[in-house]
């Protein structure tokens, strides 16, 4: 692959800094690759919740996909919070007449904090719209659950269950996240036509986990967008994440849930002077 490789995530805003658009650009530089943003909803929030969200009109989201789009030569692209069926549409129509690009669907639907970023009725529009154009979609436990209209996994052979019974919904790959879960690992379980992969890392002890999920799927589509195959794209960001979780124990941001640290390369790496 010649030239810079650039992502585009599409998503919402989270003031905070720890989630959303922000985490994917902070993840997209951490990996070195140009960031691109299409902002979805606004919300006012922090590591103790979400206060308030506003969400954009989906003319504008798919106006801002437009400049984006026919613009930069964009290698991959992540959805996060697409916020209610409108955008979803909107988001879809327009991936649908561009060229195909490796496209990761993180089906946000609840924040760390519990507040609900996804309408209840846009679930299906979800499925619908976006599910047969995603190369990966990364739902965490609960987000699976809800996606299924069945109970939350608790077992490693229901997580591969649900796993499974997602991929019937013609998405190309599932990984079903296990960080919701309990046990000293935590385990990631990728599903596609090939089989079962477990990703395994022990679990971290920290509250600070504000984010993971945006930071997890914003790495995959930064290796995708620099060529990099699929398993081995989650493989990386698996352990990037873990690392990052790790390093952001220490961070003192916020009296919540703080965020991970997602430069913590650059933290032990300063730029020159």
């Amino acid at each position: 692959m010649t030239g810079t490789p650039i992502a585009l995530t599409i998503a919402g805003s989270d003031s905070s800094g720890g989630a959303g658009i922000q985490a994917d650009l902070k993840t997209f530089s951490a990996f070195g690759v140009y960031g691109a943003s299409v902002i979805t909803a606004l919300t006012a929030q922090n590591t103790l919740g979400v206060t308030a969200i506003e969400p954009v009109a989906a003319a504008f989201v798919a106006a801002q996909m437009e400049a984006v789009l026919s613009d930069l030569a964009v290698g991959a692209i992540k959805t996060g919070m697409l916020a209610n069926a409108g955008i979803i549409e909107a988001v879809a129509g327009r991936l649908r007449d561009g060229p195909r690009r490796p496209l990761v669907v993180d089906p946000v639907m609840v924040a760390t904090s519990g507040d609900v970023l996804l309408e209840v009725d846009a679930v299906d529009a979800l499925k619908r719209e976006l599910f047969p154009q995603a190369l990966l979609i990364t739902p965490n436990l609960p987000e699976a659950a809800r996606l299924l209209d069945a109970g939350e996994a608790t077992s490693e052979a229901e997580v591969i269950t649900q796993a499974q019974a997602l991929l019937a919904l013609r998405c190309h790959a599932v990984l079903l996240k296990g960080g919701h879960g309990s046990g000293e690992e935590a385990v990631d379980i990728l599903c596609d036509a090939t089989g079962i992969e477990r990703f395994v890392r022990p679990r971290v002890d920290t509250r600070n986990t504000h984010g993971t999920g945006c930071t997890l799927s914003a790495a995959i589509t930064a290796l995708l967008a620099q060529g990099v195959g699929l398993r081995e794209a989650v493989g990386r960001a698996k352990a990037f994440v873990w690392q990052a979780l790790q390093e952001g124990r220490s961070l003192g941001i916020g009296q919540g849930n703080g965020p991970v640290d997602h430069l913590f390369a650059i933290r032990h790496s300063p730029p020159p002077t």
